[in-house]
């Protein structure tokens, strides 16, 4: 997701889900592959009742199921707590340039879906990681798309033939009965 902040814009890389004990540390769901891949940004910016406010990464542990993170300025349970589903976002200027066609999960999110017979299949809504390396759009019906059903569509380079984010189209190979 891309949102603005202070003139700036910010891309979601995940959220804060709860404490993580009694010293402040927070608990994070991480939207980075691999998960760890958040902790390259040592700013991050949380959004707390709507406005975007920014955290030093003080310390950080990965844990099977997931990452335990210490911000600067958050030093017990309570304020952690009061972190709890509370959106990490950095400016996208921060994030890594990607090859010519290479995109960010959040670039694809509300383009239009529309296969080789010009049949529009609806909008993509996220993408999934279905494990193994495979990731799934979820294609959502909309106003203007060919019925009313949800589709997944694997993102794979024999059914995704091309990428328009000027025009917000993916044009794919994929039959609208499937």
């Amino acid at each position: 997701m891309s949102h603005q902040a202070a003139d700036q814009e910010l891309t979601i890389l995940g959220k804060v889900t709860t404490a993580f004990g009694i010293k402040g540390w927070v608990k994070v769901y991480s939207y980075t592959d691999p998960m760890t891949n958040i902790l390259d940004y040592p700013n991050w910016l949380l959004n707390i009742g709507g406005e975007w406010k920014t955290f030093r990464v003080k310390d950080s542990q990965v844990h099977s199921k997931g990452l335990a993170v210490a911000l600067d300025g958050i030093n017990d349970r309570d304020a952690a707590l009061a972190l709890s589903q509370v959106e990490i976002a950095v400016p996208t200027s921060e994030l890594p340039e990607l090859e010519d066609d290479e995109y960010y999960w959040f670039q694809l999110q509300g383009l239009k879906v529309v296969n080789t017979h010009g049949e529009w299949l609806g909008q993509v809504k996220e993408l999934l990681d279905s494990g193994g390396g495979n990731q799934v759009m979820v294609i959502n019906a909309c106003e203007g798309s060919i019925d009313r059903q949800q589709r997944l569509i694997p993102y794979a380079e024999t059914i995704v033939l091309k990428v328009d984010t000027e025009q917000g189209e993916i044009l794919v190979d994929w039959e609208a009965d499937f």
